[in-house]
């Protein structure tokens, strides 16, 4: 026979395995909806500003040399390209982030398969 201490600590046990077997809850469809919209006009405002600070350099050294608007089409366009350069430095950086949650998430949940096989 077991004492009832014993019992009362199984029960815990118990209650704590199936805890952990239960599924995540997933997350609502409108927080994920936010977080990629965010993310996405982080890359336009980088862009936008780009193409802004080369066109204003571009402006300022035409009106300062007083010549055809060569430096704003050319500062313009260095601009966009600076853009472009940091979208796809911010994309490889969330891409980075989400990879190694995703591997978080995945370690975890072998752990918890271990503890569950070593239980049996």
């Amino acid at each position: 026979m077991t004492d009832p201490d014993h019992r009362a600590r199984l029960r815990d046990l118990e209650a704590k395995i199936e805890a952990l077997k239960a599924p995540k809850a997933a997350k609502s469809h409108t927080e994920e909806h936010y977080s990629q919209a965010q993310l996405a006009w982080r890359m336009v405002i980088e862009l936008v500003a780009g193409l802004l600070i080369g066109f204003g350099i571009g402006y300022g050294l035409d009106s300062l040399f007083g010549t055809l608007p060569i430096f704003l089409v050319l500062f313009t366009l260095l601009g966009l390209a600076a853009g472009i350069n940091v979208m796809i430095r911010s994309a490889k950086e969330i891409q980075q982030t989400q990879e190694a949650e995703a591997a978080k998430d995945n370690t975890a949940a072998g752990g918890r398969d271990e503890r569950a096989k070593d239980g049996d």
